[in-house]
């Protein structure tokens, strides 16, 4: 395996030696002009992301899960896309997860050591019944972390889909995996502080993988929100006018809508549109799979 000082997140770039003695301002502006630089990297690496995120689609559309994994703050920025995606899609339980080495100890309090343990990544994956159904994305800056390849290759011989998301090149998840991510973002502000850079770039891609995923299947209409949950008064509010710009009804029309349809903001419109009842509405999404373009447009 490579060396860890060998990596070029773990470099040492003489334009931030004195970070130290520099003003806040200066930090700031530092930072900033670093930031800078990681979309330029991800777009550099969408001809490895496209693929990837076309095959995880399929999956999900046959029935399978998309499973995150990480160790660190890797880790974390796979818990966060996966926690978000039920609220933002209304999708079912489990259908995006995120196994987090060292589990909810290490999201909330650092269990560094976690990383390392091999066997403990082989023993989640095989813990949370992967399988040749699904898709699991590991995410990890160095691209060596011991706890991401066993537990990848774990998930290979399962039969199911892998995608390996690093900041490095040529890095040993690259070669364990079916489709390989690479996101070069060179070396950090604070040499080897992998939060920085590399966890921008990787909340960027996994942006990427979880919101184009839940487009294709059906999850949006236009670029709205329609198979949000509607679980406070600023979601309410969002639902209201997300039925208000798509049918060009009234507030008072959208609300009674969204009640009659026990809050399920796709039905709404349908009901709406199609002047149909609420259980019509919803066999007419239901023979679509869902896709409310698809439900408006097809035949009365």
């Amino acid at each position: 395996m490579e060396a860890l000082d060998s990596l070029l997140t773990e470099q040492v770039d003489e334009r931030y030696a004195n970070v130290d003695t520099a003003s806040v301002e200066q930090l700031a502006a530092l930072m900033n002009d670093a930031d800078a630089t990681v979309p330029v990297a991800v777009r550099l690496a969408l001809p490895q992301i496209v693929p990837a995120i076309e095959a995880i689609t399929e999956r999900l559309r046959s029935g399978g899960r998309l499973i995150y994994l990480g160790a660190g703050s890797a880790g974390r920025i796979c818990v966060l896309d996966a926690a978000e995606c039920p609220p933002t899609f209304n999708v079912t339980a489990g259908l995006v997860s995120a196994i987090m080495a060292g589990g909810y100890e290490a999201l909330v309090d650092s269990v560094e050591g976690a990383e390392d343990d091999g066997p403990a990544g082989q023993a989640a994956v095989e813990a949370f019944g992967v399988t040749e159904a699904d898709a699991v994305v590991g995410v990890t800056a160095s691209g060596r972390t011991p706890y991401v390849l066993t537990a990848m290759r774990a998930a290979k011989n399962r039969g199911a889909l892998t995608v390996g998301l690093s900041c490095n090149e040529n890095t040993a998840l690259s070669a364990e995996v079916a489709f390989p991510i690479e996101v070069a973002v060179g070396p950090e502000v604070l040499a080897g502080s992998t939060r920085l850079k590399a966890g921008t770039a990787q909340k960027m891609v996994l942006n990427m993988i979880s919101t184009i995923v839940m487009t294709r299947l059906g999850k949006v209409y236009g670029n709205l929100m329609v198979d949000m949950r509607v679980t406070n008064g600023k979601l309410r509010d969002r639902a209201l006018r997300i039925i208000e710009r798509v049918t060009r009804c009234s507030r008072a029309t959208a609300d009674a809508a969204l009640e009659a349809a026990d809050l399920e903001v796709k039905t709404a419109i349908v009901t709406i549109l199609k002047s149909s009842s609420v259980e019509a509405a919803r066999q007419r999404l239901a023979a679509v799979g869902g896709r409310l373009r698809d439900a408006l447009e097809a035949p009365a």
